[in-house]
């Protein structure tokens, strides 16, 4: 473990001095992808249409428990969550943006009064409904941004507030930092460059086809149809890392 630690140590310092060169991170840059306003009423038809209302209708997650009376299945599409991830070119110090879209996420309900939340993504010039999830973690989440967009790193499942040059944490998960620590972009940049930076596309470990676990480059989940964002799986440890243009979305929460 302490070489482990080591090697770690060592590819921060590469990557500090690396991201040096490329300049500070993000200043007054956005992310990529917000969705506009055609595309919050394009979310809201599809999330509320009856293909998706049917959809929550027939949803039984493991474990829940039915409301004392059945409620009828809805999506509140006034409730839209935009959540983005980061880049592998903002990883890799090549660009400033931060991050860019994964998906939206629109509270609602199961037919049995459970708690839900339907993730649409934009394919080419559509928004498909591509997962029910259990739970309301983005809209709990987004209050606690308090106006900053949310930011999630799917590998670790952790949650961030961007405001501007400042992240915010909002869930650390396994990455050691405690709720409500504070950095600066440029820092968060040098962490994901720590995690990540050897799995960027072109590395040894992308050449290598070393994730395995999912057919090489066979797509674990349906693409988003942005030339911004391919999304292909590696894994390593059961972690799902960077790849292409973004990162994957675990499917920890899928119907």
């Amino acid at each position: 473990m302490s070489v482990l630690k080591n090697a770690m140590g060592a590819a921060v310092l590469a990557g500090a001095a690396m991201l040096t060169t490329a300049g500070a991170a993000g200043a007054a840059t956005g992310p990529a992808g917000t969705p506009t306003a055609a595309d919050t009423a394009a979310i809201g038809q599809v999330t509320g249409g009856k293909q998706t209302l049917d959809r929550l209708a027939e949803t039984k997650f493991p474990g829940a428990h039915a409301a004392a009376a059945a409620s009828r299945a809805d999506a509140d599409a006034r409730s839209q969550v935009a959540v983005y991830e980061p880049t592998a070119a903002f990883v890799a110090g090549t660009s400033d943006v931060p991050a860019a879209l994964a998906y939206v996420a629109v509270p609602a309900r199961t037919g049995d009064g459970t708690t839900a939340t339907v993730w649409a993504e934009r394919q080419g010039a559509a928004w498909t409904v591509v997962n029910v999830a259990s739970g309301d973690y983005e809209r709990k989440y987004a209050e606690a941004a308090a106006g900053g967009y949310l930011l999630h790193e799917p590998q670790v499942n952790a949650w961030y507030a961007v405001h501007g040059d400042a992240v915010t944490v909002l869930d650390g998960s396994v990455t050691g930092l405690a709720a409500g620590t504070k950095l600066a972009l440029a820092d968060y940049r040098a962490q994901l460059h720590q995690r990540y930076a050897d799995k960027l596309p072109g590395s040894a470990y992308d050449r290598d086809g070393a994730g395995g676990g999912y057919g090489g480059r066979e797509r674990a989940v349906p693409a988003t149809g942005s030339d911004e964002v391919p999304v292909l799986p590696f894994v390593l440890g059961g972690v799902l890392v960077l790849v292409a243009g973004a990162v994957v979305v675990p499917r920890l929460r899928r119907q």
